[in-house]
């Protein structure tokens, strides 16, 4: 079984800054990708950014140069550097990793974590 877990969202002012963090733990072979993606209220879910586990990186058009997605693949961590946060930016977080198990490549998410920017 694979849990994965997010953490770091909040409530934040417009150009402020937060940082989310996710960790995918269980019996996991390899990870080749992992992502964040977002929905707000009303909206579909969207890929926010992703890195595989060689460093390659994808963002959403929205979020390049304020995002910064980073990976530690030794602890199967993925971050989120969120910078000039915008109210656009508010929604439910959710991290994705794509795993090797005992089971074959599965797609695993989180439960999702809050980010809100008011003033």
């Amino acid at each position: 079984q694979v849990q994965v877990v997010e953490s770091g969202g909040g409530l934040v002012q417009p150009g402020g800054s937060l940082r989310l963090s996710c960790t995918a733990s269980g019996t996991i072979f390899s990870i080749s990708r992992m992502g964040w993606y977002r929905q707000a209220p009303g909206k579909q879910r969207e890929l926010v950014a992703d890195i595989t586990s060689d460093s390659s990186l994808n963002y959403a058009d929205s979020v390049k140069g304020r995002f910064t997605i980073s990976r530690d693949n030794a602890k199967n961590t993925v971050y989120l550097e969120m910078n000039s946060l915008k109210p656009e930016d508010t929604a439910l977080y959710y991290c994705n990793a794509k795993a090797n198990t005992d089971w074959g490549q599965r797609s695993y998410w989180g439960q999702g974590t809050q980010v809100t920017v008011s003033s």
